[in-house]
């Protein structure tokens, strides 16, 4: 099975960014070849460049007090569990806490350091960072992994809470949805959404056979899915065939 997601609101859109860059980030860290660790420094300034938009941390923010009211509402309730629920909200109150003591836009302390300024300045540049460009970057990568990765751990500190923020408003989220069977005849499939209620996310799954690939579109007011394929020359042609997928809407 094969999962895509889709943003149904603009500020979703951007928390996806965020945690793809965190995702390949967490992942590129532990390695210990200079190659790795150069493009988890690229990755880096993606998310400074991403989280410099100015209302990011307060949406954030608004959003975990939100889902820590929602949660709220559910206490006493004889079908929820005390303990589950304290611990889901303690996970928001952690994230709240961290986020909200976080000065100014995540990454704003690293970009007074004038030595990762000067990388960032030539490493958008084709081959701007060779020795003979940057050679206090190319002695960077001639040290061991462990002290490589020591600076990209310390870096990574004032991203920490805008980390831990977005784990824990999309698993909150991603949890809020009811998987459904559906079918799309001939691979096209259209669905109304009910007015007055607003969903934030699409998730679609289905059985991975190396050969559809969805194109998902919606708004506010319905959403729509259309099945393709490659034809013999690689270009994506409509699939003309029944295709059954799960889809969840979160709202």
């Amino acid at each position: 099975m094969i999962l895509y997601e889709y943003p149904l609101h603009e500020g979703i859109r951007t928390m996806l960014r965020l945690e793809h860059l965190f995702d390949r980030l967490g992942q590129l860290v532990p390695r210990d070849a200079p190659v790795d660790h150069h493009f988890a420094l690229v990755t880096v300034f993606e998310i400074m460049d991403v989280a410099a938009r100015a209302d990011l941390k307060s949406d954030l923010l608004k959003e975990l007090d939100r889902h820590r009211g929602q949660l709220a509402g559910f206490r006493g309730h004889p079908g929820i569990s005390a303990e589950v629920l304290d611990r889901a909200v303690g996970r928001i109150d952690h994230a709240f806490d961290a986020l909200h003591a976080l000065p100014g836009k995540a990454g704003q302390a690293l970009a007074t350091d004038e030595w990762l300024m000067a990388v960032r300045s030539r490493i958008g540049i084709p081959g701007g960072t060779c020795e003979f460009d940057l050679p206090s970057y190319y002695a960077w990568q001639q040290r061991t992994p462990a002290a490589r990765r020591a600076d990209l751990e310390r870096w990574m500190q004032t991203l920490a809470p805008m980390a831990e923020a977005l784990q824990v408003l999309m698993g909150l989220l991603r949890e809020s949805g009811t998987a459904q069977r559906m079918v799309a005849p001939g691979g096209q499939f259209q669905q109304s959404l009910p007015q007055g209620r607003t969903y934030q996310l699409l998730r679609l799954r289905f059985e991975d056979r190396g050969v559809l690939v969805p194109e998902i579109s919606g708004h506010r007011l319905m959403v729509s899915v259309r099945f393709m394929q490659a034809d013999a020359e690689g270009r994506m042609r409509p699939a003309a065939t029944d295709t059954e997928f799960e889809l969840t809407l979160c709202p």
